[in-house]
Formats: C-alpha cells, structure tokens, sequence
C-alpha cells in the first residue's frame, strides 16, 4: 500500500508527498498507457493489459465534437460503475483542458467514482492552473467525499510550463489535499511541447535533453514521480527499449505509452539490471562490514566506496524489491 508523508508548511496550509514503501508490485508505476474513451471495444481490452497505470483517455484521442466528448464522458462513468475494472491504484484519467467547455463535466462526473485515483491534466501552463482545477475537484468531493487525496499529474506540454516547472512541481492546494488533490507526479508530453515551442523532434532526441532533463530533476526535488514521454515510433520496440534507457538515465521513473506492445519493454526497462542490482547488494554487504569495522569507506572492483554510493545502493534495492526482482544474498 502507499504511504502518505504530510509535513507542516505553514499553520494553515499541509503538504502531502507521495512516496512508494511498498514490497509488491502493485505499488511501483513504470508504464502509463494511454486507452481512448471512445471505445467499448478498447475500454474492454484495457481489463487485460498489464500496464503498471491506464489513463483513460477523454482528451486527445476523443473527437473535439461536443457530442462525442459527451458520448465518452458517458461510456467511462459506466465503465467505472464495473466490479471488474483495474484496482484502483492502476486507474488515471486524462480529463480536457481546463480552457475547452468540457472540463468542468469530465470532473463533476468522473470524481464521482471510487476507483478514479490519479487525475492526468493536459494543458497545465502555470500553478494559478492548479488552483483552478482545485477548486472544481473541492466542489465535487463536497458532494463525494473520498477518504484518499487524489494524485493530480501536471502534463508538462508548453514552453510556459516549462518556464514555470519550479511553482508547478511544488504547488499545494489551497484546500486540505483530501478535498483539493495533491501533485504526485510530472509527466512529459513532447508532441505539444514540439508544437509550442517550434522544436524539430528527431530520433536523436538531443533536442529535448535540456527539457527532459530538467522534468526529471524537478520531480526529484519535490518528491515527485517523473513520466518520460510516449515513444511514437511503436511497431520499433528496439527504438523503445533504447528511449527507455535513455529515459532512465536522466532519471525518469517511468514513461506513457500508446500501445500494449510496448508495456513489457517499458517494465522491464525502468527498473535496475541484474548487474546494477549485484553491485548494490555487494556495496551494502561491504559497507555494513566496513562500518562494524570503524570504517567509512571501501574498495569494490577497484572503486572507492562511500556515503553518497550507499544511498545510491539502497535506492536501487528498494526499487527492485518494489518490482518483484530477486535481490542476491552476499556472503
């Protein structure tokens, strides 16, 4: 289960931060698959996939029609009414952007529902937009109150946002997180960031390393999960799996994505290798020993071992448990 860490900010106002101690593998989030609304047929496949997170979709890939808005609107309220749709902890809406006529209803509506625990929010440009989400998710839990504050990811998708990322990553509403949501997470979305900002996306991706990067160390410094963006090129599963590296590397703890196919690579990739693990396990057993001996520090492979090593160490240990992986014993 999930841990919630509240700490004091100020008298009036408390902050929550998520933060993930579990040992199984329902609480780790990796893939954050992307399922239109619009389909029965697709809301049905959605039961079966395997995806860490499902965002249905009542956005992008929904027709800007009003009627066809309204038609998926409807189609995922009674989808969540089910007994049999995914656990809550895996379900994420994507809702419209707070400037289109829809938003409003896509709140009122889906909140109402239980298994609705994450909220995805396309559009978000500054704090000020947080606030007026807020306010609309304090008015529907007036009237369904929940007892879990719900996770609100910002879709980072503008060069404004950008710009704004600090106030974003560190906005606390200004209601109690159990009636106002509370920021779990930053998410990616390179397409309408591209589109924003003139930015020509290649397979190289070094156009988009200043931003990603950037994504990736605000959501680490405030507690944060980070969604790197969705892998266009879908059918290329070796392209996917070299984009997932590259993802890990700058520190993104997970990544959206548009296709089943893509799910395994995506889990498989946004956890410690075996090699990575073994080293882990070999510097804590090491430095358990070095500090029952009056030492600060050791020698591994030819490497000099201290304090910032450790927790890097503990960190990959605590996320391969978190996914299920078999951590060695040392001897």
């Amino acid at each position: 289960m999930q841990t919630l860490i509240r700490t004091r900010v100020l008298p009036s106002t408390q902050s929550i931060r998520f933060f993930s101690t579990s040992n199984n593998n329902k609480a780790i989030r990796r893939s954050y698959l992307y399922v239109p609304s619009s389909s029965d047929k697709l809301l049905e496949k959605s039961l079966k996939v395997k995806s860490d997170v499902i965002i249905y979709d009542l956005e992008d890939s929904v027709s800007p029609a009003p009627a066809d808005k309204e038609n998926a609107r409807n189609r995922l309220y009674s989808f969540l009414q089910r007994n049999d749709v995914p656990q809550p902890q895996r379900v994420a809406v994507r809702v419209n952007d707070i400037n289109t006529p829809f938003f409003q209803q896509d709140i009122a509506y889906i909140l109402q529902s239980p298994s609705v625990r994450t909220l995805i929010l396309p559009k978000i440009h500054s704090a000020q937009d947080l606030h007026y989400v807020s306010r609309h998710i304090q008015q529907t839990y007036q009237k369904y109150p929940k007892d879990f504050p719900l996770r609100i990811i910002p879709s980072i998708e503008s060069a404004r946002a950008l710009w704004n990322l600090g106030t974003i990553a560190g906005w606390q509403s200004e209601h109690d997180p159990l009636e106002g949501g509370a920021v779990s997470g930053l998410l990616f979305a390179a397409e309408d960031y591209c589109a924003d900002t003139s930015i020509l996306r290649t397979r190289s991706r070094e156009e988009l390393l200043y931003t990603r990067s950037q994504i990736a160390i605000a959501a680490k410094a405030f507690g944060l999960e980070s969604i790197d963006m969705v892998c266009i090129h879908y059918k290329d599963l070796e392209y996917l799996k070299e984009e997932c590296e590259d993802g890990r590397r700058l520190g993104f703890s997970g990544k959206g994505t548009i296709h089943p196919a893509q799910v395994d690579i995506i889990q498989n990739t946004f956890v410690p290798t075996a090699v990575e693990i073994l080293r882990a396990a070999k510097i804590l057993h090491g430095m358990e020993a070095a500090h029952a001996s009056q030492k600060g520090a050791i020698g591994l492979d030819g490497e000099m071992i201290d304090a910032p090593m450790i927790k890097q160490a503990t960190k990959i240990i605590d996320i391969a448990k978190e996914a299920g992986l078999e951590i060695p014993q040392i001897h």
